[in-house]
């Protein structure tokens, strides 16, 4: 009897067992990370008798975890990868608000600006229509301040945005190497603990969230962590992770051991929110900053070089439209040994490039920069007076060494980085509005040919000539054919010049330029020359050469009034790459993430099956151990008679 009662007990035990389990299933159906648990049963050896092997009933060999290691790790790779392009595309969308199109735009600011100086052309005594065109000014340098107030606010939001994600992440790394501690002490026995097995991989894939890792597990049952290339979880020890600027101005990321830092390089961080913040702060931030930086710079140094040529109100020269924007000296890195300085002004507007620098010297004397944008790079030499660095195609940029390099120093220039922060009005008085030519043309009387005058423009290349006493150059012209005049009194070209005529065509000389129409008479001359006294109020010549502006190609082959909606293209263009390429990582990581819950998820329905098949056997073997108890007392109590 006492045979039919441990098999009873035994079937007993193990349905209960497989009852609890299936009640532990339900009430984590609905646990992250939870991984189904299964009772593994297996029959107790039978005992040998005359006739055969007798049962001796079931046993509970262990409980098995649901679970496909490929499955958990492919889930919490696509969350990682989702998380950061889920990061980047927000961010780009907050940069994209930076810079509206429509009349809300830049762009809009600027052409608002430049048109105004059309009521001045047309009324060149008018000072209402010349503060018209400060005020067009002035809201346009407040719009360029504001954006790159809103960049800061943005690169300091993306910033602390980075440390409360890396302070996260440092505490999931602790926890990780908490619960590595509790499995290697509960591998011991020789079954899994599933539960903290569970716990852990939760952990980790919280950890995936904030910065992408790889894992190798150990004999002990403990599990390495490494976030790219560096361990942050080895056993039961920890690595921090942490922010760090490195000598180029990036923002990285570093894992501190023991008070010994070491970098974590960008290329193997290929998902996480740390990852997808640090690209957009490190490269679309930037080049957003940039792309304003050269905008204002070249606006403002295309506008006060042509506002320099031209007489104001007053009859004085013109000076600076917008106060002019100070370049930032270069940075030096911080294992330089040299005493060098490199400071930069702009060479040619037309020329700059929307990037930061990074300027190696392999001597005092030469190197290379490169474009960080792309990673263009020249060799350089320095040279002349004072010693400035020359460059096969050149930055846009006049780059001044001062003090002795050595060779291996290096340096970054990031000629862009305050430019907008700097925009503002040089004067405020309509009067000092320089809108008149410097020079002025005029027909001789005793010309016979229908030639006439439809415009003259002083350039910035006008310089000294503009203010030279008694200037004067004069166009002597044949009737032809072909028709030709031949300029006396000029630098360049060179006094004595003969060149063919053509109605409409410009007629450039000295840094100024005139179209004339009509056909010429053999003798017919015209005087181009200083401006007389009076010419400064009823002349607007230099207001229509800084109209003109925004159709001039300036930068990237388009013209100023088309280089803010190059910027916002591009902005765009970025955002929405970035958008798409986060819904297609967030389907990839629906999709793995419901491959892995198919195997470690939990079905009540099936539970709730499996739930009364076991409630039926664990009543069974309740009947079973009755009757065992019953027989077994029918026996004691025959026995004793």
């Amino acid at each position: 009897m006492s045979s039919l009662l441990n098999v009873a007990a035994r079937a007993l035990m193990a349905n209960q067992a497989v009852l609890n389990t299936v009640g532990h299933n339900i009430a984590n159906v609905n646990t992250p990370g939870y991984s189904r648990q299964t009772t593994v049963l297996s029959p107790v050896a039978g005992q040998f008798s005359g006739g055969g092997y007798i049962g001796k009933g079931v046993e509970l060999v262990t409980v098995q975890r649901n679970y496909s290691e490929f499955l958990t790790k492919q889930s919490a790779l696509a969350k990682s990868t989702a998380a950061l392009d889920a990061a980047r595309s927000q961010r780009l969308s907050q940069l994209q608000d930076v810079f509206p199109s429509g009349t809300d735009g830049l762009g809009s600011a600027i052409t608002d600006m430049l048109n105004a100086f059309s009521d001045v052309v047309s009324a060149p005594t008018d000072l209402t229509a010349r503060s018209v065109v400060l005020t067009r000014a002035d809201e346009l340098t407040a719009r360029l301040r504001q954006a790159s107030q809103q960049l800061g606010d943005l690169k300091s939001g993306v910033s602390q945005e980075l440390q409360n994600s890396v302070t996260s992440a440092n505490s999931i790394i602790g926890r990780i190497a908490a619960v590595n501690d509790q499995i290697a002490r509960a591998t011991g026995n020789g079954q899994t603990p599933n539960d903290l097995l569970d716990q852990r991989d939760q952990l980790v894939s919280q950890l995936n969230q904030y910065a992408q890792t790889s894992t190798v597990a150990a004999s002990d049952g403990t599990l390495s962590v490494f976030v790219g290339n560096q361990a942050v979880v080895l056993g039961t020890t920890t690595a921090q992770l942490a922010l760090k600027t490195d000598d180029y101005g990036e923002l990285k990321l570093m894992a501190d051991r023991d008070g010994v830092e070491t970098s974590i390089d960008e290329f193997h961080l290929a998902g996480g929110e740390i990852a997808g913040n640090l690209r957009f702060y490190n490269k679309d931030l930037t080049e957003g900053a940039n792309l304003l930086g050269r905008l204002a710079l070249s606006l403002a140094t295309t506008v006060n070089a042509q506002h320099q040529v031209g007489v104001d109100f007053n009859g004085n020269a013109g000076g600076n439209f917008f106060t002019p924007i100070t370049i930032p000296d270069a940075r030096a890195a911080s294992f330089n040994t040299g005493t060098a300085t490199v400071s930069a002004t702009v060479g040619d507007a037309s020329q700059l490039e929307a990037s930061n620098y990074q300027i190696l010297f392999t001597s005092a004397t030469g190197g290379s920069i490169t474009r960080l944008s792309d990673g263009v790079a020249e060799n350089f030499t320095v040279s002349g007076t004072p010693p400035t660095i020359q460059t096969a195609s050149g930055t846009g940029l006049t780059l001044t060494v001062s003090g002795t390099p050595n060779a291996g120093d290096a340096y970054v220039l990031e000629p862009y980085a305050t430019a907008a922060s700097q925009m503002q009005m040089a004067f405020s008085s309509p009067r000092e509005l320089a809108v008149a030519n410097p020079v002025e043309a005029s027909i001789a009387s005793t010309n016979t040919g229908s030639l006439a005058v439809t415009s003259l423009q002083a350039t910035p290349a006008l310089g000294a000539n503009a203010t030279t006493t008694g200037y004067a150059a004069t166009l002597t012209f044949a009737a032809g054919p072909p028709a030709t005049y031949t300029v006396t009194g000029s630098g360049t070209p060179a006094s004595g010049t003969t060149a063919s005529y053509v109605p409409g065509q410009t007629i450039s000389i000295d840094g100024w330029e005139l179209k004339l129409t009509g056909s010429p008479q053999d003798g017919d001359t015209i005087q181009v020359g200083k401006a007389t006294s009076d010419f400064s109020q009823r002349n607007a010549g230099n207001a229509s050469a800084l109209m003109n502006r925004r159709d001039k190609t300036l930068f990237d082959g388009g013209s100023l009034s088309d280089g803010y909606a190059s910027l916002i293209a591009q902005i765009g263009v970025r955002t929405q790459a970035a958008q798409y390429a986060s819904s297609v990582s967030d389907q990839i990581a629906a999709s793995t993430e419901s491959d892995r819950t198919a195997v470690s998820g939990v079905n009540l329905d099936e539970e709730a099956a499996r739930l009364l098949q076991f409630q039926q056997a664990y009543q069974a073997c309740s009947k079973m151990v009755q009757i065992a108890n019953g027989i077994f007392d029918s026996l004691i109590a025959n026995m004793g008679r």
